[in-house]
This record gives structure tokens, C-alpha cells and sequence, in this order.
């Protein structure tokens, strides 16, 4: 009973070792083996091995416009594996004055992979396009090409310009310019050079001619004839401020005076 007892003891002691072995054997070789298996590579995707850098072009109806006339920007998103366009792609029109680039405007390709867009540039400015990438194309922009929006002059400050340029000029009665003036002369010779307006060689006659205009409602450019009664003496073209450009008299040369007196009538002639 006693050695019965015993011997099973015995037998269940024996065993416990060999199944504890067994079991470490076999999660020493697992862990083992775990290693081998993270080291291995990540697979690359389908998608970044097929990734394309596509081609961006621009072109512009005009480069050199007036202040409010319109310029159509035309970009077009090419596969160069397949000269496709690509349909779809945001396209980003981007602008640049004196500080960094800025998104004016996107426009998605069509199925040529054109897009088409209209700006009015209120000043002279750089453009580019850029597509940012996606759906198996990597980004890219076009090239810059500046706008250059001119400034042009009204036939008001054209006059005022060109009765500017001959200060200085010496006053001789009879002479029409472009080196000596009269009085009629002068009007007469910047009307003509500045605006094509024609007007008589002389002060009387000169009053005749373009729209009466109150003293109160004068602007620059405006033809000043000064009157004695209603005969007309002397003319000057009114420069604003209460100034005048006149050639006055003998001895004086061309300039830049205060309008006097109040026996004057206004013609609006630009």
C-alpha cells in the first residue's frame, strides 16, 4: 500500500521535468524563428513603382494688355509614357507680384487634359501653373511668364505732359513752336501734338472751339482764354490747383503760373 503509493509518486515526479523541457524547447525554436520572418523587405505597391511625372504647359492668348482687358491662360497635363492627357487633374493658376507665389484659381482638366482660364491683371505680374499630384502622377508646375499691364494715359494728361515738356521755352510773338511760342501758339501746338485737336493761331478765335464749361467745374487740360470784355487776349492751359501752363509774354518763357484774375471763360477740348 505504502510502496504502491509510492511508485505513482514516483512515475508523476519523472514526467513533470521532460513536459516543462519540451514545451521551452519548442517556444525557444518559435521565438527563434520570429526574427527571420520581420526582417524581410516591405512589398513596394503597384501604385508608387507606376508613379508618372507628368508634363505641364502653358500658353497665353497676349503678355503685353491694357489695365482691364482680359488674358486667357491655357495650360495642358500630358502623360509623356502615352502622350495622353490627363482628365481629372487639378490645375492650380498661380500668380506672383513682388512677395511669394499665390493661388489665383483651379480648374480641373478636361478629357485632353486641358483646362482654360480667364484673368483680368490689374498690374504687371508673373504666372504659373502647378498640379500637385495624385492618382499615379507626381506633382509639377510650368515655368513662369510675366504679364505686363501698360499704363496708359488720358488725352488730359497727355496735354498736361506734353505743355510740360516746353518749360523753359523762350516767348517770341507769331511763333508756333516747337522751340519758341506765343501764347495762341503754344495752345495750338499741344492741343495738336498731344490730342490731334486743331485750333487757330489765335486767342479771339480759340474760344469757339471745344464745350463751354463753368469756371467752377474746370479740370486739368482745359483751355483757360483770358478776355477783355468778350474779345479774347491770352490763353493758358489749366494744369489744376489753381495753375496754369502759358507762354505769357515777350521777355518770359514758357511755365507754370497761378491763374489770375476772373474775366476767363473755359473750353473743353479732351
Amino acid at each position: 500500500m505504502h510502496e504502491s503509493t509510492s511508485h505513482r509518486r514516483r512515475r508523476t515526479v519523472g514526467t513533470g521535468p521532460i513536459a516543462l523541457s519540451l514545451g521551452l524547447s519548442l517556444a525557444a525554436s518559435q521565438l527563434i524563428g520570429t526574427p527571420a520572418a520581420s526582417a524581410a523587405p516591405a512589398p513596394v505597391t503597384a501604385a508608387a513603382s507606376a508613379a508618372v511625372k507628368p508634363k505641364l504647359t502653358n500658353s497665353y492668348n497676349r503678355r503685353s494688355v491694357k489695365k482691364g482687358q482680359t488674358v486667357r491662360v491655357t495650360a495642358k497635363l500630358i502623360n509623356p509614357k502615352t502622350g495622353k492627357g490627363v482628365k481629372g487633374a487639378k490645375v492650380r493658376l498661380q500668380i506672383r507680384g513682388a512677395k511669394a507665389w499665390k493661388t489665383w484659381v483651379t480648374r480641373s482638366t478636361d478629357a485632353k487634359g486641358g483646362v482654360s482660364i480667364l484673368t483680368k491683371p490689374g498690374s504687371s505680374l508673373y504666372y504659373r501653373t502647378v498640379f500637385s499630384g495624385g492618382k499615379g502622377y507626381t506633382a509639377v508646375r510650368s515655368g513662369q511668364t510675366k504679364i505686363t499691364v501698360r499704363v496708359t494715359q488720358n488725352k488730359a494728361a497727355k496735354v498736361l505732359a506734353e505743355a510740360a515738356k516746353h518749360k523753359g521755352a523762350p516767348y517770341k510773338f507769331g511763333a508756333s513752336g516747337p522751340n519758341r511760342f506765343d501764347c495762341s501758339g503754344y495752345t495750338m501746338y499741344v492741343y495738336k501734338k498731344a490730342a490731334g485737336k486743331k485750333l487757330p493761331h489765335k486767342a479771339n478765335s480759340q474760344q469757339r472751339y471745344g464745350k463751354a464749361v463753368g469756371k467752377g467745374s474746370k479740370k486739368a487740360g482745359d483751355l483757360l482764354v483770358f478776355r477783355s470784355g468778350s474779345y479774347g487776349t491770352h490763353v493758358g492751359i489749366y494744369a489744376g490747383g489753381g495753375y496754369m501752363w502759358a507762354a505769357p509774354h515777350t521777355g518770359d518763357k514758357v511755365k507754370k503760373q497761378k491763374v489770375y484774375g476772373k474775366n476767363y471763360v473755359v473750353r473743353r477740348l479732351v
